[in-house]
């Protein structure tokens, strides 16, 4: 009698579908983090550039809207990585974009 018991074979079968569940999860988490990172670069790209066009429109130094233009270029740069798949380095890219473009407003 070597055979395996009914509880063994519930355990494993158990364990299976525990290990599916969590790939499952990682695999939408990671899925809702590439949409995240994307539209948010997406949507601070349409920010600074439409902040550098007004920006042009009036009487302010010439700095103001290329920090915002370059700003801009950075978040887009983020989406494109984001919608890869390279969440992290997106991240820290739209933190430098804002930050270009919050240097902008300051020659304001």
């Amino acid at each position: 009698m070597s055979g395996r018991t009914d509880s063994e074979t519930d355990a494993e079968r158990d364990a299976d579908i525990a290990e599916t569940h969590d790939t499952d999860d990682r695999t939408e988490d990671a899925r809702r983090a590439r949409w995240t990172a994307a539209g948010t670069g997406s949507l601070l790209t349409l920010a600074g550039l439409a902040a550098a066009l007004l920006r042009r429109t009036g009487s302010v130094p010439a700095l103001a809207p290329a920090a915002y233009a370059l700003g801009a270029a950075v978040c887009a740069l983020a989406a494109v990585l984001g919608f890869r798949g390279h969440t992290r380095r997106a991240l820290w890219l739209l933190i430098a974009g804002v930050m270009v473009m919050a240097v902008g407003d300051q020659f304001d």
